[in-house]
């Protein structure tokens, strides 16, 4: 027998099929309709109907879209999975270096069960977190996973709910934490069932996608226990070991207590019914700290957040941009600033906003942040759907590594990055005929802000344009690639190995920077990172005692203390603990 239940407040009537036959359903509460099936279990498709349509709606909640995102939801008992993680246990994140993939396209099968195969390689590279891009259920094959709309289904052409298990576990095999992208602020738009069931989504606010999302209007207790209960699932029932919210500035809530507390909050509440430790993170455009700030203190209560002012600081010294929101950035001062106080614009004045924006980050540490040289959004929003490597050449893309393994923040590579992968990616969608061509020509007319020719845009509904983003592994051992490779491990191994890099401290971060000779020394204990983008080789003196650690070319040197970089080119220098440096650094 399996208990169907389905909440649809304005419903007069709710029927449900299942088991090759219709049953009417029965109000049990709160606008809650419920039906006992004794012929139904694990492996029964269903549907709704409701009131006299005769449309087969598939479960909001569905744990199961085998058919896709408009075909019946099948039962799943998701407990049943044989898991060989009893004492899997998290590393913490504020030691960790995170790495961003995407099921679809890290791999040629673009399958959870492919992706497993690739992990020792993660593992070796010294990777902590793995951190997924969406995996439920969105419309079509191929897709970046923002669109989706059945929340509680992993993606069927990913492998379903058994195949993101076995990921999982296999992750937690190697030592590897995983992170999982959730979209709370929006559904996609096809496949997008929801509203006819209730109140989901609210005309009081409106966002980038239509309607927001019900947070704060009548029903909302209902909305947003659908969306606590969907995080609450990923991390029970998937073994999650936490969450990466998607632009949470688009949550329009002005409830007492924020759906963004409450959902951290629930997280965490969590850990004393499974014994393990989870993490919030948030994707934010609002650069507010209290976000990440305590619910005692005033904030929301969040792990961590994405930084998105260093990664514009650091993007635009190394390559020149200054389209769309780059034109805030550009300077090495700002570079410094986001490495000493996180956020760039912390209630100054934004000229690509025309306002004040932003707020200062106060009393916390740097491992409440992410940083990253590129993510998905920073490349695959780009109209080719460039990596920093084909924007600013391999020399400056090295500098930008060593920025970010030693930056004060949480290290995230995404996927490729650490070989300089020679494959883009690209925005992909499978839409039908007719959304996808509204989504082809709004995509184009998305990149005049940035100077980006639309004829240059590559279409995202193409076959070839999915194809064309999945990584090349066999290039890994190859020239410049295993170059960039080799880079890469000696930087984690170095941040994993200095105390230093690992103290989140910002008070101990020393940056000092010349805008007109183009060179900048970040300053970390122990450690000097001097790196220039000058057009001849400049000289520094370097701390005494010190001996050049790492180099990214091979005409760094450092004799008789004075340490001579060539044009683009970054450097890293330790000098031995003394009694005089910080106990931290002991």
């Amino acid at each position: 027998m399996h208990r169907f239940r389905v909440w649809a407040p304005k419903a007069k009537r709710v029927r449900l099929e299942a088991a090759g036959q219709r049953h009417a359903m029965t109000q049990a509460g709160g606008g809650w309709w419920q039906a006992d099936v004794a012929e139904a279990g694990p492996g029964t498709d269903y549907a709704y109907f409701l009131d006299d349509e005769e449309l087969a709606l598939p479960d909001p909640r569905s744990l199961w879209q085998p058919e896709g995102v408009h075909g019946p939801s099948r039962v799943v008992a998701p407990a049943e999975f044989a898991w060989s993680d009893a004492e899997w246990q998290a590393p913490p994140l504020k030691s960790g270096i995170v790495y961003e993939l995407h099921i679809g396209t890290f791999t040629p099968e673009g399958t959870f069960d492919a992706a497993r195969e690739k992990l020792d390689g993660l593992r070796d590279l010294g990777i902590t977190h793995v951190e997924l891009m969406p995996v439920n259920s969105f419309p079509g094959r191929q897709g970046w996973g923002y669109d989706g709309v059945d929340l509680f289904a992993p993606h069927e052409p990913y492998g379903g709910p058994q195949g993101f298990q076995r990921f999982v576990d296999a992750c937690h095999g190697k030592g590897l934490a995983v992170l999982l992208d959730v979209v709370y602020n929006h559904f996609g738009p096809a496949g997008n069932y929801a509203g006819k069931f209730g109140p989901y989504f609210t005309s009081s606010h409106h966002t980038p996608w239509g309607d927001a999302v019900n947070l704060e209007d009548a029903g909302s207790h209902e909305v947003r226990r659908f969306f606590c209960d969907n995080a609450k699932m990923w991390l029970r029932d998937y073994h999650i070991d936490g969450l990466r919210l998607d632009a949470v500035h688009a949550y329009m809530d002005r409830s007492a207590i924020n759906f963004m507390e409450q959902l951290a909050a629930e997280a965490h509440e969590l850990e004393a019914e499974t014994g393990r430790h989870y993490v919030v993170i948030a994707e934010s455009d609002l650069n507010d700290p209290r976000l990440v700030t305590a619910p005692e203190a005033g904030g929301y209560g969040m792990d961590a957040q994405w930084s998105d002012d260093f990664h514009h600081a650091l993007f635009t010294v190394l390559t020149g941009e200054g389209g769309g929101y780059y034109r805030d950035f550009g300077t090495l001062g700002d570079l410094a600033k986001s490495l000493r106080e996180v956020f760039v614009y912390d209630g100054r004045y934004s000229p690509y906003r025309d306002r004040v924006h932003g707020r200062p980050v106060r009393g916390l540490p740097g491992w409440r942040f992410f940083g990253y040289s590129q993510n998905h959004d920073q490349v695959g929003n780009r109209a080719k759907g460039e990596r920093l490597v084909h924007l600013a050449g391999l020399r400056r893309a090295k500098i930008a590594a060593a920025l970010e393994l030693t930056a004060p923040f949480v290290p995230m590579i995404f996927q490729g990055e650490e070989w300089a992968a020679s494959a883009p990616f690209q925005y992909f969608t499978d839409h039908d005929a007719e959304l996808g061509k509204l989504v082809s020509e709004g995509r184009r007319q998305e990149f005049a802000a940035f100077g980006w020719n639309p004829g240059d845009v590559p279409d995202p509904q193409a076959r070839a344009t999915w194809e064309g983003s999945k990584l090349n592994w066999a290039e890994r051992t190859e020239g410049e690639h295993a170059e960039m490779l080799a880079w890469y491990r000696q930087l984690i191994a170095l941040r994993k190995a200095t105390p230093a890099l690992m103290d989140g401290n910002l008070r101990r971060v020393n940056v000092r920077f010349n805008e007109a000779e183009r060179w900048l020394l970040l300053e970390r204990g122990n450690v000097t990172v001097a790196f220039s983008l000058a057009q001849k080789p400049v000289t520094f003196e370097a701390p005494a005692g010190s001996a050049l650690t790492l180099a990214s070319a091979a005409d760094v040197s450092l004799r008789e203390g004075k340490l001579t970089l060539p044009p683009d080119a970054v450097a890293v220098v330790t000098r031995a603990i003394s009694d005089q440096d910080d106990s931290a650094y002991k």
